[in-house]
């Protein structure tokens, strides 16, 4: 995905697609990992020196309350950032600590049936499925 295409992406969220958000938005399109706002800012802070990660962090918030981007909570002091958007499961391998993207037919239907679930009066705001195990790469070295 080029520069102008993420401009347009950011524009039609109502995004000012400044110099430095195209650049955060392409890095966590670009980068599956799953970045924190430590990990986005290290790495484009050579490039941006005026970045700071105070401005990571409120562009990666802005993203997220536009749809662009998802924040995960895989663990208690760890915020990371997605952007993958369709409904998946996220999978943390307990080795490496590396975080996955599951996807498959049924995980919007296990979604789905999350929310209609749900009491009466209850309202959704935000769900993730996590896993924790040991990814295939892991086991390969035992």
């Amino acid at each position: 995905m080029n520069e102008s295409e993420i401009a347009m992406i950011l524009s039609s969220k109502g995004i000012r697609p400044s110099i430095q958000r195209v650049a955060i938005y392409s890095y966590i399109k670009e980068h599956k990992t799953h970045p924190t706002v430590d990990t986005i800012y290290s790495a484009l802070s050579k490039q941006f020196p005026t970045l700071s990660k105070t401005t990571v962090y409120s562009t990666l918030h802005t993203f997220a309350e536009k749809g662009l981007i998802n924040s995960v909570r895989i663990e208690d002091d760890e915020l990371r950032y997605d952007a993958e958007t369709r409904p998946h499961i996220h999978f943390k391998c307990q080795k490496c600590g590396k975080l996955f993207d599951v996807f498959d037919d049924t995980i919007a239907s296990l979604y789905q049936n999350c929310r209609n679930t749900l009491p009466a009066g209850f309202n959704l705001e935000h769900q993730e499925i996590n896993c924790w195990g040991i990814c295939a790469e892991c086991s390969n070295k035992d």
